[in-house]
C-alpha cells in the first residue's frame, strides 16, 4: 500500500490545469503504479474519489470508488472506475444540490448546485473509450472530480458562502448547528 500525500486547499499546483495523458502513457508501469496509488490514497483518506492534481500530478487522471462511506452515509455506491481526459456536457438546467467535501479541503462541507444528468465521454486504463449519461449522485461525484483537472475546488461552486462550515458544525443534513 503506498499512499500519498493529498495537497490541500491553497496549494497553487490545485489551481493549474492538467495535462491529457496519452494512449502510450497509459502502457507504462509507473502509470499502473500512480493509479493503485491513487486507489489507495483515495482509500485511506475514505474519499469517494481523487484527481491526480490532489496528489502534485497535473495529469487528467480520476479515480472513483465507494461502498458504504461514512463521510457521506445513505448515498448511493459508486463502483471503482478510472476515468481519464474526460469530457462532461450538462445535459439539462436543472440542478440538484448536495453538501459537498473534498480531500483537499478536509474537515469541512459547502451547499453546491450541479446539474443533475451529465454526458461524460472519457478513457478508461486500458484505453478503452465510453460515452454515458450519467444522472444524480454519481454525476455529482464525477462533475467534483473532474473540476480538478481544471484547477476548480468545490468551493468556488459554493451556492453560498454562509452554506459553508467545518464538519463538527455542521448537522448531519449539512446545516449549520445553533
Amino acid at each position: 500500500m503506498s499512499v500519498r500525500k493529498i495537497l490541500r486547499m491553497g496549494d497553487p499546483l490545485l489551481r493549474q490545469v492538467s495535462e491529457p495523458v496519452t494512449e502510450d502513457e497509459i502502457q507504462t508501469k509507473e502509470f499502473k503504479k500512480l493509479l493503485k496509488d491513487m486507489f489507495d490514497t483515495m482509500r485511506h483518506a475514505e474519499g469517494v474519489g481523487l484527481a491526480a492534481p490532489q496528489i502534485g500530478i497535473l495529469k487528467q487522471i480520476v479515480v472513483v470508488g465507494s461502498e458504504d462511506n461514512e463521510r457521506y452515509p445513505g448515498t448511493p455506491d459508486v463502483p471503482d472506475r478510472v476515468i481519464l481526459n474526460p469530457i462532461i456536457t450538462p445535459l439539462t438546467s436543472e440542478s440538484s444540490g448536495f453538501w459537498e467535501g473534498c480531500l483537499s479541503v478536509p474537515g469541512m462541507r459547502g451547499y453546491v448546485e450541479r446539474p443533475n444528468r451529465i454526458r461524460m465521454q472519457w478513457m478508461d486504463e486500458k484505453g478503452n473509450k465510453f460515452d454515458e449519461t450519467i444522472d444524480g449522485y454519481k454525476a455529482v461525484v464525477y462533475q467534483h472530480e473532474c473540476d480538478h483537472l481544471l484547477g476548480v475546488l468545490y468551493v468556488d461552486r459554493l451556492k453560498d458562502t454562509k452554506l459553508f462550515g467545518f464538519n463538527d458544525t455542521l448537522d448531519s443534513g449539512g446545516k449549520i448547528l445553533d
